[in-house]
């Protein structure tokens, strides 16, 4: 039920961003990535985890700039597992250099929709590591960590929603 809920929510902040966001050639205006991920929690409260630790990390100015990017953005419940794995209890627990090496490597330069992820053997990420899409069972993954939601559209790229945090070099 909550992946139903998480999905339908997203579907209708792309949605919405669709019919408001400027072609690519043309786009300067519109929420960017951090302002769709503020909205999609604000309806969903499932990017909770992932704006704290953009803000602790201090890379929110870097995804809301007009620079073109594809982010991979885990959920809440991918965050919590990720804490339960480390034995922390949240993201102040992990040190800023950490969060910024685990971050940035959920973010590519360049605005690739699912077509051209899927159509990739590699992507390299921000932390020039790369992180490697599949098709499993008829679903799209990216380093194992399914994409629940692709295609979300922002002025400043695209977000695709993952139920897991990539780990660098993992």
């Amino acid at each position: 039920m909550r992946g139903l809920r998480l999905t339908a929510a997203v579907a209708a902040a792309a949605l919405s961003l669709a019919v408001v966001a400027a072609p690519v050639a043309a786009r300067q205006t519109g929420p960017t990535i951090v302002d769709t991920a503020i909205a999609v929690n604000a309806r969903t409260g499932e990017f909770g985890e992932l704006i704290a630790a953009l803000d602790r990390a201090g890379l929110v100015g870097t995804l809301d700039g007009q620079r073109q990017f594809t982010v991979f953005a885990p959920t809440d419940a991918a965050f919590e597992n990720l804490y339960e794995a480390l034995d922390v209890d949240g993201v102040d627990e992990i040190s800023v250099r950490t969060l910024q090496a685990v971050l940035l490597h959920h973010v590519a330069p360049g605005e690739r929709f699912s077509g051209d992820v899927l159509d990739s053997t590699r992507i390299r990420t921000l932390n020039r590591d790369f992180v490697f899409p599949s098709v499993q069972g008829g679903s799209a993954y990216i380093d194992g960590a399914r994409i629940l939601m692709a295609d979300v559209d922002a002025s400043n790229g695209v977000i695709h929603v993952i139920d897991g945090v990539l780990v660098p070099g993992s």
